[in-house]
């Protein structure tokens, strides 16, 4: 089961089916995954919750795009939670020159692989979750978001 709060109308104005693409893009993560039966719970907020999120749990005092909140094993299977700030992921996608709703896939499938255990902490993981991300992706009809990156 996907749960998706618009707490942000920002979102939503800008975005009138972020609901529908960000519950899309999780399933399809968890397909890929084979973890189609877990919960993901999606929040569509603010740069400032984010903000306060952020430094309540990493110790970051700054927004950022998407945190993934793992959940412990539980009966009801749910996997765990996202948020992510309409503010930062809507620069990113200005200066990334993509639409605003090919990045919140990208970010919501980002999000959904960290609940299912991936990292890319090390080039080997990177690789990896980049990969798997493409993958997703490309079932979406979404371009490589990775295309055009440059390294560093």
């Amino acid at each position: 089961m996907i749960d998706v709060e618009i707490e942000d109308e920002a979102w939503a104005a800008a975005l009138p089916n972020a609901e529908m693409l960000a519950r899309g893009s999780a399933l399809a993560a968890l397909d890929a995954e084979d973890a189609g039966h877990e919960g993901v719970t999606i929040l569509l907020t603010d740069d400032e919750s984010v903000r306060a999120l952020n430094a309540q749990f990493r110790q970051q005092d700054k927004p950022t795009n998407v945190l993934s909140f793992p959940a412990p094993r539980n009966p009801e299977f749910h996997l765990g939670d996202l948020a992510l700030a309409y503010g930062v992921c809507a620069r990113e996608a200005a200066e990334q020159g993509k639409p605003l709703a090919h990045h919140l896939q990208h970010l919501v499938v980002h999000g959904v692989l960290h609940l299912c255990g991936h990292d890319h902490m090390g080039d080997d993981e990177a690789e990896a979750m980049e990969g798997l991300e493409r993958a997703v992706l490309a079932s979406l009809g979404v371009p490589d978001p990775y295309a055009d990156a440059q390294p560093g």
